[in-house]
């Protein structure tokens, strides 16, 4: 019997029923009268994922100006059907939250962040709708490890076919899945994302429930065939103008960022490497906002800006 999920986090949980990308639920909070610039955070993807990805960050800015949060399609609260999930869809979903937050405040920017695979989404919205955003922040993005840079056709993935049907199969869905997501292999891969033994029990705990709802296989299984991947992100990252803000850090499976010399000398790029591994705010909570907070107010004091 599969536990009912609870909220990945505090303040109020809400949904968008009509969104291109389907039933969208996020979590948002508005300090009282706030003047801040709204800031939206994107969990990352991967079989376990969820707004609990983001939780010290939602915490910390919560007190301050609005945030947003949702759980990508696929995960957490949100619809979790059987479908292709692909760079698209996630795209559609933060366009659907931006336009959210533009009903809820004003059709001002926003600031956004997002982890891993999902910084390739926010950069597809913002060269979509750069007028949306007013800074993009992309903690341990991918696309800049290896020798080769993805400049696929616009909008094409890098999607396995036939390990995509291998993985939706009748024999591997959801057996493989529930293999997948055992608890001790979820702890395994916590390990090695902070490329240490100890890890956030609360977020363990969180993804352990999380992948045992109905559907939750179904994202995962497109993200292990690489359906999920964009084949165009290095095109993507070249044309982003706005203020950019990049994290990573030192430790664990993703360290690989070589091919970040293609931005870092980009006057709109800001590139910040942390002694932590993958999920630097959970290690780091304080050095982290307070170098994110820097970029923001070097933003909000250049005659340029635009926000």
């Amino acid at each position: 019997m599969n536990l009912p999920l609870p909220p990945a986090l505090h303040g109020e949980r809400r949904q968008i029923d009509d969104s291109a990308a389907g039933r969208l639920a996020f979590y948002c909070a508005t300090p009282p009268a706030s003047p801040g610039r709204p800031l939206l955070l994107v969990h990352s993807i991967n079989a376990a994922a969820s707004a609990a990805e983001v939780r010290p960050l939602y915490e910390h800015y919560r007190r301050q100006r609005p945030v947003y949060a949702p759980d990508l399609p696929g995960y957490g609260h949100s619809e979790r059907s059987d479908r292709r999930y692909t760079p698209r869809l996630m795209t559609d979903a933060l366009h659907a939250l931006c336009a959210q937050i533009a009903r809820d405040h004003g059709a001002g920017r926003i600031d956004a962040l997002a982890v891993s695979l999902s910084c390739e989404y926010l950069a597809r919205a913002a060269v979509e709708a750069p007028a949306a955003f007013c800074s993009l922040a992309l903690v341990s993005p991918t696309g800049f490890s290896g020798k080769k840079l993805r400049t696929g056709a616009p909008g094409s993935t890098r999607e396995v076919a036939w390990l995509r049907r291998a993985l939706r199969s009748r024999w591997a869905n959801p057996r493989l899945f529930r293999w997948l997501t055992r608890p001790g292999v979820i702890r395994y891969f916590l390990r090695r994302t902070w490329g240490a033994r100890q890890i956030d029990e609360a977020l363990w705990a969180y993804c352990v429930l999380t992948t045992q709802q109905p559907g939750a296989q179904h994202a995962p299984f497109d993200f292990l065939s690489a359906t999920l991947f964009s084949n165009d992100i290095n095109r993507l990252y070249d044309q982003l103008t706005l203020p950019v803000w990049m994290s990573h850090g030192m430790r664990g499976d993703f360290v690989d960022y070589r091919l970040k010399r293609t931005v870092q000398d980009r006057p709109n790029w800001r590139i910040s490497a942390m002694p932590t591994g993958a999920l630097p705010y959970f290690e780091r909570p304080e050095d982290f906002c307070a170098d994110y907070d820097a970029f923001l107010a070097g933003i909000t004091a250049s005659s340029t800006a635009v926000c």
